[in-house]
């Protein structure tokens, strides 16, 4: 079950920062907090609802699906902050799976068969064995890529980040019901707007738990909260009458659909971009706001939960492709067998109506890939590609990010200047940004050549 506690508040009375900020609209003089005004009638009710986005609400959620955020908390809102637990650095939620835990939440939200139930958990129980009987010579082959692509990595590194690496390959295997943990801080109108339109019981549970949270401070505010239609199931993804069988995908691919005039780019510095990106907020740089360039990717759902990190970023509904990504190591490792067998198991899954369209997404192998479009401003791309073109960033999401490079490259030439920020902070400064965390790549080659392939 989810569970979620409330760790912050508005230090002052929700009801009171909204009059205030209200005042601060409706008359001349500096407002006086604590003053009394119909909120209901003279705001909410005709739709001043800027007034109820002072106040920010910081929740602590614990036991939510990996599924139930990517495809649920962060696929449409973009008003909020997430801090969400990596996979990274806790790789005992893939180590030690809980099964019980998975059982119980599944079977508090979703009403299944038992014969459902039990090929749902068959399933699950098969995707671990796969990451179990492969994690430690998927240890073995991540250390001997880093030696031979990253020459400066120190030993320490090595033994550090090779089971991290090799997790997070392997971890494709892994259904997204698997549940994790965020910090997550919103304001009360976009509260109130998801609860309104929470399309999977998982989501309407957790919205509800924040919003008793918040209503039990400020009981007032219940006028706020409404929830007419239950019925929302075919919201995140649509459920074909046939997905059908797909490939297994050694890359992800993005291909541009349309881009802006690079020459009316205003090319950053480093220092505007690093370490705080400051282009946003920076008037010398606002028209780069006015160009954009569109893409069609197909990704996996590890790296659409990647890509969400990037909120200036515009997306549209993903719809499941039937394809699978498999990594490099996974590929060396020979794994394809394994990993097509497991795919249509899911698949099997998803195309059965009996299992409710918002479990059978969150069934759903972190390999499993997604096909979306996406819209970005030019700083909202320098943005993204100064970080995932880092080889810090895991492998399919950079990959992504280098087939762009190379589509601008085909198509404005090399000396194109959007091309001047798609790099990575070492190639634009000759110094690694990360610190402690630096990769072991030879910054002097990165300079000269960013964008070479990598295996890890």
């Amino acid at each position: 079950m989810i569970k979620v506690s409330l760790i912050n508040e508005p230090n002052v009375n929700a009801e009171d920062l909204i009059a205030f900020g209200a005042r601060s609209c409706y008359q001349g003089e500096a407002p006086k907090l604590g003053e009394k005004m119909g909120i209901k009638s003279r705001l909410f009710d005709v739709g001043h609802h800027t007034t109820f986005q002072h106040g920010h609400y910081t929740f602590f959620i614990e036991g939510i699906a990996v599924g139930d955020i990517t495809l649920g908390l962060h696929l449409a809102n973009v008003f909020y902050n997430s801090s969400q637990r990596s996979g990274r650095f806790c790789s005992v939620m893939f180590a030690n799976p809980n099964f019980e835990g998975v059982a119980e939440y599944i079977d508090s939200y979703y009403q299944l068969t038992k014969l459902d139930f039990m090929h749902i958990m068959d399933y699950l129980r098969t995707a671990y064995k796969i990451y179990s009987r492969n994690i430690g010579q998927a240890e073995e082959l991540a250390k001997k890529f880093i030696q031979s692509e990253r020459p400066c990595a120190s030993e320490d590194y090595i033994q550090q980040n090779a089971p991290k690496i090799a997790q997070e390959q392997l971890r494709v295997f892994i259904p997204v019901i698997l549940p994790t943990a965020l910090t997550y801080t919103v304001n009360l109108s976009a509260l109130a707007a998801l609860y309104h339109v929470a399309w999977s019981p998982p989501l309407m549970d957790l919205t509800r738990q924040m919003t008793d949270l918040v209503l039990k401070q400020n009981p007032n505010l219940s006028f706020v909260f409404s929830r007419v239609n239950q019925d929302r199931e075919n919201l995140p993804m649509s459920r074909k009458t046939f997905l059908p069988d797909g490939d297994i995908c050694l890359k992800p691919t993005v291909r541009v659909i349309s881009f802006g005039n690079p020459t009316n780019f205003k090319v950053p510095s480093a220092e505007d971009m690093w370490p705080i990106d400051s282009l946003p907020f920076n008037p010398a740089f606002m028209d780069n706001n006015t160009e954009e360039m569109k893409t069609l990717v197909e990704i996996s759902l590890a790296t659409m939960d990647q890509d969400q990190r990037h909120r200036t970023v515009r997306r549209g509904q993903p719809i499941f492709t039937g394809d699978f990504y498999l990594p490099p190591i996974l590929a060396a490792l020979k794994l394809k067998t394994e990993a097509w067998n497991l795919m249509k198991q899911w698949l099997k899954i998803f195309r059965h109506h009996s299992v409710p369209l918002a479990l059978a997404c969150s069934l759903a192998p972190y390999g499993a890939m997604v096909r979306y479009r996406k819209s970005a401003s030019y700083n909202a791309l320098a943005h993204e590609f100064f970080k995932r073109l880092c080889w810090c960033t895991q492998e399919e999401i950079y990959h992504a990010s280098v087939q762009v490079v190379e589509e601008i490259i085909h198509r404005f030439g090399p000396t194109c200047s959007f091309l001047k920020a798609m790099k990575p902070p070492c190639a634009m400064t000759g110094v690694c940004g990360e610190g402690k965390r630096y990769c072991g790549r030879d910054i002097s080659e990165s300079v000269t050549n960013p964008f070479i392939e990598r295996k890890v």
